[in-house]
């Protein structure tokens, strides 16, 4: 690809996806976390296009949604074939000259290497009209065909088109293409519908270039499971297992262990430092970053979260969105953090729910403990000082303070701010009854035995 011609993005997603039975657009269905559209335009992003286009038609209201100001939408309405889905990018491509790579957003991973090598062919000294990127599946199905001689294509056929001998070849068009604005938009021109589903099929402009004696490239991936395209719930499925278990091993290559790796579930963007233990059932949403010796135990679910150097989290704990734990802090079973900042050493070993909260280093928190964060209307914040003391089963109520160094006797309920150094116990007075126990017991057994 030369660094002097421009390059445009088309993105083809104007598919019903009606094998998803999904209210959600089919391009938007998650993967990793990530809807797969984004997978494939963060691929494309790596060749800095200078315009990227997508072709929506159903549900089109909501990739405007996703895309915002980073795509202009072109619509295909009514829908006549993927040749006709091009041409309605045309008017957002005026004035445009240089290369147009083509692809698809139900075909999610194609890597940023695939897409170039196909740009850099289109620049080869043949100088081919059309790159088609080819691939070679272990089953040919139902794909359309590239008949090819020597990285040339003789001809490019749909399935329903071919003849048997066309079916017998096995090198299989991914739809994707690389071709130059100045012929892109004449030879879609040419293109007709004379065919078996009555469409106008993106793969002619091969054909219609081939008649004009022009030349036309394919470039093969050497992995066909990065033009496998998502059409369905299962193939849903399929695509994020390989994707984690891709995920898994390179975390395992950069020195993390995963003592159950097909259990462990990562987002597209977790990061995990160096001599990372992670424990079996261990579920990464999105926005995790995770510090070097981190041990992450047995049964955690962890989103938007920073995990500070040599912390311990789990058993059984919750991070939600918002949490920060700073060195050595310690999140115990069943504890749930929520937008909330724990200093170096702190710690919350057990049942506990920290929300909204600034706990300083060295805190620790007692089991059964919980800020009480939200009135009804508004959240409020809790701030627990420096190695302060929060005994089990306290109720800190928002917005109240802690001072450093400060105890909370086990069963308060604090409302007011506590100063630094000081104890407060909240809660009613111990009452003592000597013997009151033994004679209930003597009467209830007296009563007990008279109905017998």
């Amino acid at each position: 690809m030369s660094a002097a011609t421009p390059l445009a993005i088309v993105t083809l997603a104007a598919g019903k996806g009606t094998r998803m039975k999904s209210n959600l657009h089919k391009v938007l269905h998650p993967i990793a976390g990530r809807p797969m559209l984004e997978h494939l335009l963060a691929s494309a992003a790596e060749l800095n296009p200078a315009r990227s286009v997508v072709v929506a038609g159903h549900g089109r209201e909501q990739l405007e949604a996703q895309l915002g100001e980073r795509a202009i939408i072109a619509v295909q309405d009514p829908q006549h074939g993927t040749g006709h889905a091009v041409r309605q990018a045309e008017a957002a491509l005026a004035g445009f000259d240089g290369d147009v790579l083509i692809l698809y957003g139900d075909v999610p991973f194609v890597s940023a290497a695939t897409m170039r090598s196909m740009i850099e062919r289109l620049h080869g000294t043949d100088n081919p009209a059309v790159v088609v990127l080819g691939f070679e599946p272990a089953d040919t199905l139902a794909y359309g065909r590239v008949i090819a001689d020597q990285g040339l294509i003789v001809k490019m056929v749909e399935h329903k088109d071919a003849s048997e001998a066309e079916r017998a070849c096995r090198l299989c068009n991914s739809g994707l293409m690389a071709v130059r604005s100045a012929d892109l938009f004449g030879l879609l021109a040419r293109v007709t519908n004379d065919n078996s589903q009555g469409e106008f099929y993106l793969v002619d402009v091969v054909n219609v270039a081939n008649a004009d004696g022009r030349t036309c490239a394919v470039v093969i991936t050497a992995d066909p499971h990065e033009v496998e395209g998502i059409n369905s719930r299962a193939e849903l499925a399929l695509a994020e297992q390989r994707w984690q278990s891709r995920r898994r091993k390179a975390a395992m290559d950069d020195g993390a262990s995963l003592i159950a790796p097909e259990t462990v579930w990562f987002a597209w963007d977790t990061q995990l430092g160096r001599d990372v233990l992670i424990e079996p059932n261990v579920f990464f949403g999105p926005g995790v970053a995770v510090a070097d010796g981190v041990k992450i135990r047995a049964n955690c679910h962890i989103e938007g979260a920073v995990v500070g150097e040599g912390c311990e989290v789990g058993p059984f704990a919750r991070l939600r969105p918002g949490t920060v734990l700073g060195k050595k802090a310690k999140i115990g079973n069943f504890v749930e953090v929520k937008k909330s900042v724990l200093g170096d050493c702190a710690k919350a070993n057990h049942l506990s729910y920290i929300g909204d909260a600034e706990v300083g280093a060295g805190a620790n928190i007692g089991a059964g403990t919980i800020t009480c964060n939200y009135d009804g209307y508004f959240k409020h914040k809790t701030v627990i000082g420096e190695r302060a003391f929060i005994g089990s089963n306290s109720a800190l109520v928002a917005p109240v303070k802690i001072g450093p160094d400060a105890i909370v006797g086990a069963g308060s309920t604090v409302t007011r701010d506590v100063a630094a150094g000081e104890l407060r116990i909240v809660r009613g007075e111990q009452l003592v009854k000597p013997g009151w126990a033994d004679r209930f017991h003597d009467a209830m057994k007296k009563k007990k035995a008279e109905k017998k």
